[in-house]
């Protein structure tokens, strides 16, 4: 028959897998979206009102003129200033970002850092109920 620490040790045991496993997949997949996502640089813009919306313009590092048109979202986190920090994609015209890391990257860093943490919490768990039976 089994006690309840072995019935605990069992399922820290089944966390801890989940955990490390998780954190390697999704370091791996937070590795391949970060490459994915390219090299933004930092420049400063100018936030124009065009027609309805509102663009920024940027000299980008070759000294060409960009601009891009900001989203209901962005334009609302400026809080209508006619300046801002933005990050732009090297080698491409007309993108741009507020961000300097994409949320994508962020989100898929995090999820592989709790993960590593469930992994690590759930290995203490079981190294306890071992030396708790002794």
């Amino acid at each position: 028959m089994h006690t309840a620490l072995d019935v605990v040790g069992l399922v820290a045991e089944i966390f801890a897998w989940v955990g490390f496993g998780g954190a390697v997949f999704l370091g791996i997949l937070t590795f391949a979206l970060w490459a994915a996502d390219g090299t933004w640089l930092p420049a400063r813009g100018v936030v124009e009102p065009v027609g309805e919306g509102l663009v920024v313009r940027w000299i980008d590092d070759r000294g060409a003129i960009n601009e891009a048109p900001l989203s209901p979202v962005d334009a609302a986190g400026l809080g209508g200033r006619d300046m801002a920090d933005i990050h732009f994609r090297r080698g491409a015209t007309g993108r741009m970002r507020l961000t300097a890391a994409s949320p994508a990257v962020r989100g898929a860093g995090r999820l592989a850092l709790g993960a590593l943490i469930l992994g690590i919490l759930s290995l203490a768990v079981q190294l306890v109920v071992l030396f708790v039976q002794g």
